[in-house]
């Protein structure tokens, strides 16, 4: 049976300046000398359990960075779930927890190579699906902005729907083509997916080409694609915009992604320029995966700002589209 930690329905609801519904996990991080082969055996020396998740570990960086924020989620009722809910409270961040009694909290083993980069083994028990009707209204309309990763597609959605009606920007962290997802990126402002997703959601070859069609179908504000150390790529309805990614000495680009988007969200509640937003998202990615886990390299805003004025970039073949 699954329970609400939430106030009751009489209870207020304070405003907050970001929502996050989606995905939280605890991640196993498991550095190894080299990936392993078919059929090998690889020892490890060390194994750190810590926690991840893509919208939870979004609302924590925008968290550490003054944004008054909630976390909106599901969790078995498990020394996991525990963890989850120790970091929220540890880093101010109000989180609506629904329980299931005998679920099993998600987790994840992440087994990261020298070179910093990571392969991910997930686990996720279907009982913790985060249902539409477990949602409350006030939690996604008593905020300024709303993300969603579209994981749990059908409750994305309905939080989608609430806050378009109330004026409120949705900013979506997508990475598959989820059963449904059509008519979650109907009501997306900003959306920011994996390299590979608008490509394979239009049928197209090419970024630039696919970027604008989602834009056109679909309506968003923004789309865009992250590409890892080609940095970002984005279409703002009437061109094309680049930032390069920053070089940083990678230990774990685990949560990367996750960083990217909130750092890209803190720049929205700034008003900068769409440029300086894509650079400030690039330069906190960077910044995280000079340290383990995905929330491990989480830098004040001052030592981003320093690393976009200093740190050298990667060249790109998208380089030539960077307009300021």
């Amino acid at each position: 049976m699954a329970k609400s930690s939430a106030a009751s329905s009489a209870d207020a609801i304070d405003m907050v300046d970001l929502v996050g519904v989606g995905l939280n996990a605890t991640d196993m991080l498991i550095p190894l000398a080299h990936h392993p082969e078919q059929g090998s055996k690889v020892e490890y020396q060390t194994a750190t359990i810590l926690p991840g998740g893509q919208v939870a570990s979004t609302v924590v960086a925008c968290q550490h960075w003054g944004l008054r924020t909630r976390y909106v989620g599901k969790l078995g009722q498990d020394d996991f779930g525990s963890l989850h809910a120790r970091e929220f409270a540890r880093t101010g961040v109000e989180a609506q927890i629904i329980t299931v009694a005998e679920g099993s909290s998600p987790q994840s083993i992440i087994l990261v190579n020298p070179e910093g980069e990571r392969t991910v083994l997930c686990q996720r028990d279907p009982r913790l699906i985060l249902k539409p009707e477990e949602l409350r209204k006030e939690w996604i309309v008593n905020a300024r902005a709303l993300h969603v990763d579209g994981f749990d597609t059908a409750a994305a959605t309905q939080a989608a729907r609430w806050a378009r009606a109330a004026g409120i920007p949705v900013i979506a962290d997508l990475d598959e083509l989820y059963p449904g997802v059509e008519d979650l990126l109907e009501n997306i402002d900003y959306l920011i997916v994996s390299r590979d997703f608008p490509c394979r959601l239009m049928n197209e070859t090419s970024l630039e080409s696919a970027l604008p069609k989602i834009h056109r179908r679909y309506n968003n504000r923004l789309t865009a694609a992250t590409l890892g150390e080609e940095g970002v790529l984005a279409w703002d309805g009437k061109e094309l915009h680049h930032a390069a990614a920053y070089r940083v000495a990678v230990k774990d680009t685990t949560g990367a992604g996750d960083i990217f988007h909130a750092g890209f969200i803190y720049a929205l509640f700034q008003d900068w320029p769409l440029q300086r937003q894509l650079d400030f998202a690039c330069a906190a990615a960077a910044l995280n995966c000079t340290a383990s886990g995905a929330r491990g390299g989480i830098q004040p805003v001052e030592a981003i700002e320093d690393l976009m004025a200093e740190a050298p970039r990667y060249s790109s073949a998208f380089s030539t589209l960077i307009t300021r």
